[in-house]
């Protein structure tokens, strides 16, 4: 039989936090054996309540549980409203009241930074991401996705990246920009809940008049019209770059979006801060987007 409980004992798997609690737990047994305290009491108690593992799991934890329980449980339930007054501050004065709430703040914070368990997942939209062969999409993807740009190759067909932002995660489908693919990307904007259209700013008359067709033509679509846009500018580092307010003059972004949802800033792979900025502004739009159809 000993040999059993022996091999029991050492198939318990351990944590450090288990440890320090049941520590904690043994040091408060010890003082309430020799000074009765119930204050100490108290706060075993509210341990043992509070941390399931110290209940059960184990023979070892068992042992502590059956050792103790009837102690610490005890001088809880004949105070039922020990707790309450504790937390008032009425119950105690002096030395022992300031001994007393210092050990209960340290239990409180021991209980907030173990125990108040993972973040809130964090929002995730689906974006398609737009615009002509050589404006720079894939280039800013992978800065914002940490990813080397090296050897970066014009997007084939399209590829998905999951951008990760403090708020939320956007699942970002990027279309390839070159003639032969361009009118296949009303086939992938199902689905899309914001666009973001990125155009080369120091391209020629003639790219910049394609790109001006192409970003009316989305705004306009039956799937993209009624979502947020955010219009990037790129390459605003060149020379020959034109400007935020030149850009939205020439695509005639006022009169043509006027009632829509978007955004246009200047953008540049060497000023990434800038970038960020401009997509946590797409993000508060979906945000809104979104409260606006829970409230529907």
């Amino acid at each position: 039989m000993n040999e059993r409980n022996s091999q029991r004992d050492s198939d318990v798997t351990w944590k450090p936090l288990d440890l320090f609690f049941l520590f904690y737990a043994h040091n408060c047994a010890r003082d309430l054996q020799r000074k009765r305290s119930a204050q100490l009491t108290l706060l075993a108690a509210l341990f043992i309540n509070d941390f399931p593992h110290l209940r059960g799991g184990g023979s070892k934890a068992e042992a502590v549980k059956k050792k103790n329980r009837d102690f610490w449980m005890h001088s809880v339930n004949t105070s039922v409203s020990f707790h309450s007054r504790l937390i008032s501050g009425l119950l105690f004065s002096g030395d022992n009241s300031q001994k007393l709430s210092r050990n209960y703040m340290d239990y409180l914070c021991f209980r907030t930074l173990c125990c108040k368990g993972p973040p809130p997942p964090r929002p995730e939209y689906d974006v398609v991401c737009i615009g002509l062969m050589g404006s720079g999409k894939t280039s800013l993807l992978s800065r914002l996705c940490s990813e080397a740009t090296d050897n970066i190759v014009p997007t084939t067909g399209f590829s998905i990246k999951a951008v990760p932002f403090q708020n939320a995660i956007l699942n970002v489908k990027e279309l390839g920009g070159a003639d032969s693919i361009k009118k296949y990307w009303s086939r992938y904007y199902q689905g899309s809940q914001g666009v973001v259209f990125i155009l080369d700013s120091a391209s020629s008359e003639e790219d910049l008049e394609v790109a001006r067709t192409e970003l009316h033509s989305a705004l306009q679509h039956p799937q993209l019209c009624t979502l947020p846009f955010l219009i990037l500018a790129n390459h605003q580092d060149k020379p020959a770059a034109r400007s935020v307010q030149e850009i939205k003059k020439y695509f005639e972004l006022e009169p043509l979006a006027r009632g829509k949802s978007w955004i246009l800033e200047g953008s540049t792979v060497d000023n990434m801060d800038m970038v960020k900025e401009s997509f946590g502004q797409l993000i508060h739009l979906l945000e809104e987007k979104d409260h606006e159809i829970g409230r529907i």
